[in-house]
């Protein structure tokens, strides 16, 4: 047995709820309460005591949207994300071409135009000047768009004449020619020219990434990366040899895209399978694509683009039997959906095949919703996976994109919360920062990272509530409500140790809180020296 104690350890079991001490035993928690009282009834088993040093205890935080691996990717690749003009990205780009072997890739991520003081998109052409020789993939940050350079097409076959795949747009300009950018679906036009990974290379992304996690304070993580990387077993096989449970501890969550659940299905696995820290999770479905690059799926059109509503990736009819496969499986389904044209849709297929099993569906980001909707909803078994982070992010450029009669009931996570919608918190890391203090913060304070102007103040979110969302939410996403998210006997020895009490700070402030220790299994994965 452990005994942890010398700090405020918030239960979360009520607001305001804390305790002086914590007893784990096996990897759970075995008693809460006051020190004395805990030391003289466990003295005889208690083989280890942990001072926290005025620290603040929280349950593990966990981040209910991520993707594992290409978080790891992000700490690889040239990182585009902090940049201010195409000009900066162009240099950085120039650079690390000059530093490759002729022919190799050059692998980008993180670009955002609605940073920079001129919202362009980067043409081929000048891709090219960088370099002919090169083949050049450059993601977008919300990952539903990339620019490629001429190599790169040429490599993929992609010219002129090549048609839009469904769910996709291969950008082309007035005279018919591709300009090098391409949305959602058309993106594995690209992808599909790229050198196969090497079950090296994926144990790195998920080490390099595992780590990081740790030490922003994450115990576990929601992610989706089973569809990417050469197939359902390679890719699982990365998380298995990583995450081992012994050397390495993390609640790896892994959804299950629909274009691998066969593989999934020949392997014997099913849902909730697995190992004590990697199991498989629902069937993810994407809906619709991004706000930033036009694709979300809107009822209305764009306000700064009146012939679009963006992109449905499936049709109704798609929708309704990709959500049937997962019944027929006894799955959930994860189902991307940011627009209210997919959510809309998404909401259909699921109120018309009913899951049964007592596990809860999920609709990730739903960002853009209608009254209508979001009564729907609460009629619904579902979760909504939101990234509070996206306020800081998206405002005001999205402002544009949906004209301010759309905002009163988009990123509206206090009105989601009052109608009694379940919802979890994540990150969307490697779109956007891994650490979840920001999200908690930006849920909060709803400050734009732009212009530091606060968006829709009546959606603020309390502390408590934005802290619930990271655990008690991430925890009823995956129906795991009676084991994980809060600090309470029976439940996970999963700790997150900040140096401050979050329920004391200013909204500013939140994020500037530093960990001092990540608990996994009442085993200390990570400790701030």
């Amino acid at each position: 047995m452990k005994l942890w104690y010398g700090g405020k350890i918030y239960t979360l079991t009520a607001e305001d709820a804390w305790v002086e001490s914590v007893v784990t035993e096996g990897g759970r928690i075995k008693a809460v309460g006051d020190t004395q009282d805990l030391f003289e009834t466990y003295k005889d088993g208690i083989k280890k005591e942990i001072d926290l040093k005025g620290a603040v205890m929280y349950p593990g935080f966990t981040d209910s949207h991520l993707h594992i691996l290409g978080h790891g990717e992000r700490l690889m690749r040239l990182d585009l994300s902090f940049m201010k003009s195409a000009e900066e990205v162009k240099q950085a780009l120039q650079l690390h071409a000059e530093q490759l072997p002729e022919g190799e890739w050059i692998i980008g991520d993180g670009w955002n135009e609605n940073q920079w003081e001129e919202k362009r998109i980067i043409h081929k052409d000048e891709l090219d000047e960088i370099s002919r020789n090169h083949p050049m993939m450059l993601t977008r940050v919300c990952r539903h768009a990339l620019l490629a350079n001429t190599k790169a097409m040429e490599l993929a076959k992609v010219t002129d004449r090549t048609p839009d795949p469904q769910g996709g747009v291969v950008v082309k300009d007035e005279s018919g020619r591709v300009t090098g950018y391409f949305h959602d679906k058309a993106q594995d036009l690209i992808k599909s020219a790229m050198p196969e990974v090497t079950p090296e290379y994926l144990r790195k992304a998920a080490d390099l990434a595992v780590k990081d996690m740790h030490a922003f304070g994450l115990v576990g993580g929601h992610s989706e990366d089973l569809n990417y990387y050469g197939g359902f077993k390679r890719t699982y096989d990365a998380f298995l040899d990583v995450i081992d449970g012994k050397t390495t501890k993390f609640r790896a969550h892994l959804l299950v895209h629909h274009g691998v659940i066969e593989q999934v299905d020949e392997s014997g696995l099913g849902f909730k399978q697995g190992t004590d820290f990697v199991e498989l999770g629902a069937l993810k479905i994407f809906s619709d694509g991004a706000l930033g690059g036009r694709t979300a799926w809107l009822k209305q059109p764009y306000a700064d683009d009146p012939d679009n509503y963006g992109v449905a990736i499936h049709t109704q009819e798609e929708l309704d039997t990709l959500v049937g496969e997962a019944r027929k499986r006894n799955m959930p389904v994860a189902v991307h959906a940011i627009g209210d044209g997919a959510v809309e849709a998404v909401a259909d297929a699921v109120a018309r095949n009913p899951l049964k099993t007592g596990e809860r569906d999920r609709i990730i980001h739903a960002q853009i919703l209608s009254s209508e909707l979001i009564h729907k909803l609460q009629h619904l078994n579902v979760v909504l996976d939101i990234q509070p982070t996206f306020v800081a992010s998206d405002f005001p450029w999205v402002m544009e994109r949906l004209g301010n009669m759309r905002l009163k009931n988009s990123y509206s996570w206090k009105t989601l919360l009052d109608a009694g919608i379940k919802c979890a918190g994540g990150s969307d890391a490697p779109i956007e920062e891994i650490n979840p203090l920001l999200g908690i913060r930006a849920a909060v304070d709803r400050r734009a990272s732009y212009d530091h102007e606060v968006y829709q103040a009546e959606e603020k979110l309390s502390v408590y509530e934005a802290v619930c969302l990271y655990t008690k939410g991430s925890a009823e996403a995956i129906h795991k409500e009676g084991e994980q998210g809060m600090i309470q006997p029976g439940f996970t020895a999963d700790f997150t140790v900040l140096d401050r009490d979050l329920f004391t700070l200013k909204s500013h402030e939140l994020a500037d809180a530093k960990v001092m220790m990540t608990v996994i299994d009442e085993d200390i994965v990570y400790q701030r020296s």
